[in-house]
């Protein structure tokens, strides 16, 4: 059955726990870090962090609000990362029919780095990151190994104050359901972001670009001339290629 994370941010402290279980599950190495005006470190998702608390303080009349948003691959219900790969390697990006995990393979690094760039501009959630030594492309993996066992992923298992959720989708859509209803009560404004199309659906309790520019989908990252045109010709590779194996 199909599987999805409920993450619930009226309820993160961000206490980073998931962000340290997921770097200590997968073994990843530490980051050079630097000060750079945010409790919010590393600065973003690299390849070595498939996730990262964000912060966002922002002023609302005299009060300062802060916005935590433990960001992640979505995991989406139809992911563009696997299609637009696809035009280039075929198996480098797959999804596992049980669970719905997206999986980024070892055929990846087959990709060049233009191919890659157009795998990471086909996410809406500004996702994937190019390991600089391998050249692979990496990101969350849910946890497949884990999930395939009857365990919880690293980070659900990690959240000492019920943020981070999984389960059977329908199970944890209902959740949704009945958590939205009752935040809405002190936050009228509070929203699932894209639950019809992502297997990582977030409650957040207050506008989205007030967490992250990629909270949800269909924001627009400024792009340049390369990535620009890498996007604009994704659909004539996949003609192509499909023409070519038929």
């Amino acid at each position: 059955m199909a599987k999805t994370f409920l993450i619930d941010t009226s309820r993160c402290t961000a206490c980073r726990g998931c962000q340290i279980a997921c770097k200590e599950w997968n073994e990843l190495p530490a980051n050079d870090t630097r000060q750079w005006g945010s409790h919010q470190n590393p600065p973003d998702l690299n390849a070595y962090n498939y996730k990262l608390v964000r912060f966002n303080e922002r002023r609302d009349g005299d009060t300062v609000r802060w916005n935590f948003f433990p960001d992640q691959c979505r995991h989406c219900i139809d992911p563009p990362c696997k299609h637009e790969a696809d035009a280039y390697v075929e198996g480098a990006v797959i999804q596992d029919p049980e669970t719905g995990a997206v999986l980024f393979t070892e055929k990846t690094r087959q990709l060049s780095e233009e191919a890659c760039e157009a795998v990471r501009e086909a996410c809406p959630y500004n996702i994937p990151r190019r390991h600089p030594v391998t050249g692979a492309l990496v990101k969350c993996t849910m946890c497949h190994e884990r999930i395939t066992r009857g365990m919880l992923p690293a980070c659900v298992k990690a959240c000492p104050t019920g943020a981070m959720n999984f389960g059977e989708r329908e199970e944890m859509l209902a959740l949704a359901e009945k958590r939205l209803a009752a935040v809405k009560a002190e936050f009228p404004n509070a929203m699932l972001a894209d639950p019809d199309s992502v297997s990582v659906i977030y409650l957040l309790t207050d506008d989205p670009f007030n967490y992250h520019q990629n909270a949800v989908a269909g924001v627009t990252r400024d792009l340049d001339r390369q990535q620009f045109l890498a996007r604009l010709t994704a659909p004539l590779r996949r003609s192509a290629r499909a023409a070519m194996q038929g």
